[in-house]
């Protein structure tokens, strides 16, 4: 039997990509432009409703390529409003996944608070980290997604256009997915994207420094660091990164930022009876 052939989607892609594509169809560069206006700004569900582009190309792109919106699986609401959606990583004909053996869905959460509306993306199925506090650590990883499946979550929920604010703080260690992530921010906040601007959006981080240093010079979006303890051994029993990242040295080298007018930067802190709730 003939494997079916899954074609690329085209969200998630950045201007650069879309060129290269747009050369492939034989069109002109600018033909780029056109693409992304239709996928991040009137929000595209078929190549065919890019009437800018000749039929050919249009027929062309269509065999190969695939705008890439997939809806969720699954949808779990809250009393408060709270939307917890759950999203495939591979079908029958995408796959969301740059690596990894796949397997596991993905979640996003939606949360809206009086005039905000923000949404909890994943950057990865799975987490390496290990946290033991964390469900999503206990699973195991799974694979990194593309900046596909992380845009994607963005587009597909109906409370897409309405919202505020975004938080790379779902399944996954955003930094150990730093190539993709700085492609769905580059999408998010570039003009010819979505054109957000990066104080709507924040990432988290354990304190993988080598990443952390490329979110902070290629980025001015938000940083939150998962602190849990300021003690290392204490640290170190909740999160097995603090052996290789140390707190201390993660909060010396943010010291060379300028966290007062670009962007904010904030510890995550959850607090557990008897174990790290004394002054």
């Amino acid at each position: 039997m003939e494997q079916h052939e899954i074609r690329r989607p085209l969200l998630g892609m950045t201007l650069a990509e879309l060129e290269t594509v747009a050369a492939e169809a034989g069109l002109r560069k600018f033909a780029a432009k056109q693409i992304a206006r239709r996928l991040y700004v009137n929000r595209a569900r078929s190549i065919d409703e890019m009437t800018e582009l000749p039929k050919a190309s249009r027929e062309w792109l269509s065999e190969h390529y695939c705008v890439g919106l997939q809806a969720p699986v699954k949808a779990s609401r809250s009393a408060d409003g709270t939307v917890k959606y759950l999203f495939a990583t591979r079908g029958e004909d995408f796959d969301f996944l740059t690596s990894g053996k796949g397997g596991r869905d993905v979640e996003a959460v939606y949360i809206p608070d009086r005039d905000r509306a923000t949404l909890c993306v994943s950057s990865q199925a799975g987490c390496k980290m290990g946290c033991k506090f964390c469900m999503t650590g206990r699973q195991g990883f799974h694979g990194d997604l593309t900046a596909a499946g992380i845009i994607n979550q963005i587009f597909a929920i109906p409370e897409s256009p309405t919202l505020t604010n975004l938080v790379f703080m779902g399944m996954g260690e955003p930094m150990d997915n730093i190539d993709e992530v700085l492609k769905a921010l580059e999408v998010l906040t570039a003009p010819w994207g979505l054109a957000w601007s990066p104080k709507r959006i924040t990432v988290s981080s354990i304190g993988k420094l080598d990443s952390l240093r490329r979110l902070l010079d290629e980025t001015k979006v938000h940083v939150a660091i998962s602190v849990h303890s300021p003690f290392p051994a204490e640290r170190e029993s909740l999160m097995p990164i603090e052996k290789a990242f140390p707190v201390t040295r993660v909060m010396e080298f943010l010291r060379g930022y300028d966290f007062a007018h670009q962007r904010r930067l904030s510890a995550e802190y959850i607090m557990w009876g008897g174990v790290n709730d004394d002054m």
